[in-house]
């Protein structure tokens, strides 16, 4: 089995990209842009807050400095936390999952999303105390599919074990560009088919595909250590 697992946060765990396509929506609406949930899906799923907003400015022609940059994303995460707040999906077996990687090692999370978003989905899922840290978009300067955040990860994990080698960490992704960055990383990847169709999700560098979440068991993990320790 996997030694340690770090787990991306949004469409993973949580099922809450709607939620951050609202709190797009809403914030960028007083500039005159309208985001649509196709361009939302197929362009800027997967980036952090301030790579969205970089991204989105960009495309419509807008300055993205680092002044407006940071005021947009100061101005969507009460809208998001508000959100979230009242209605806040978790996907069905996410929960167990974190729990029984966690009964073989070391777990973490490495997202894009903001530090007090990925705290109220845990304790929403009931996991807090099973995970040992949290790499947010605070603590990277740049978003995936970067290996930034994973290369962090690693080193949190080689804090316990300074032996670790990067394929032993199993990590739990559901878009492409967070695929990117765990093989950029040298790390063992697992896709959920939750945002992204099998075939994209091989096709992007996964080393395996579930459909869902809760499809992810011990045969599955079991065989793809197997595979990548071969």
């Amino acid at each position: 089995m996997f030694a340690c697992t770090l787990f991306d946060f949004n469409g993973v765990l949580v099922d809450d990209e709607r939620v951050h396509l609202a709190a797009f929506q809403d914030t960028l609406a007083p500039l005159g842009i309208t985001l649509s949930e196709a361009d939302y899906w197929e362009k800027y799923l997967g980036f952090d807050d301030v790579g969205a907003f970089e991204a989105i400015l960009a495309a419509h022609g807008r300055a993205a400095d680092r002044q407006r940059v940071e005021e947009l994303v100061r101005a969507k995460f009460p809208i998001y936390m508000k959100r979230a707040e009242q209605n806040l999906e978790v996907f069905e077996g996410a929960a167990d999952l974190v729990k029984r990687c966690a009964d073989f090692g070391a777990v973490g999370v490495v997202s894009g999303a903001l530090r007090p978003e990925i705290e109220l989905g845990l304790r929403v899922l009931g996991v807090r105390s099973h995970v040992g840290f949290i790499v947010a978009a605070e603590d990277t300067q740049r978003s995936k599919p970067d290996p930034e955040g994973y290369l962090q990860g690693l080193a949190k994990l080689r804090e316990g074990t300074p032996t670790l080698q990067p394929n032993q960490v199993l990590v739990l992704e559901d878009s492409l560009s967070g695929i990117e960055a765990a093989k950029s990383a040298k790390l063992t990847c697992v896709a959920v088919a939750h945002s992204y169709s099998a075939t994209e999700l091989v096709e992007a560098g996964a080393d395996a595909v579930a459909p869902h979440v809760r499809d992810v068991d011990q045969a599955l993990l079991e065989a793809v250590a197997a595979r990548v320790s071969a």
